[in-house]
Parts: structure tokens; C-alpha cells; sequence
């Protein structure tokens, strides 16, 4: 159990040494990243679905002039 605690302790004090501005920077890392995939997948979802639409309201005939 109290090994537990040494961990929880040597964890507690990593974190407190890190200065501020290298917390910010991974979490601005951690959010960026996040971000970027999440646009992609939308971006995909809509490249998706505009082919989806445009096979099927696409007319093959030629036009009649």
C-alpha cells in the first residue's frame, strides 16, 4: 500500500516541477492534434456524402439540344 503512495508522490512532484508554459504546450499538443483528426474525419464524411449525392441525382444521358 505504501508503495502506492511513493508512486503517487513521485508523480505529484513531476508534475508541480514542469513549469506552466510546458503544460500549456502539451495540452495545446494534446487539443491541435485532436482537432486535426477530427476535421479530417468530418472532411471525409462530407467528401462521402457529395459522391453519395452526386452518383445518384447524376443523369448518364446525353442532353437533347
Amino acid at each position: 500500500m505504501q508503495r502506492n503512495y511513493r508512486h503517487l508522490l513521485a508523480l505529484l512532484l513531476c508534475c508541480l516541477s514542469l513549469n506552466a508554459c510546458t503544460v500549456l504546450a502539451i495540452a495545446d499538443a494534446a487539443v491541435s492534434t485532436t482537432v486535426k483528426v477530427g476535421s479530417a474525419v468530418v472532411g471525409t464524411a462530407i467528401d462521402v456524402t457529395k459522391a453519395g449525392v452526386h452518383a445518384v441525382t447524376t443523369n448518364d444521358e446525353p442532353k437533347e439540344k
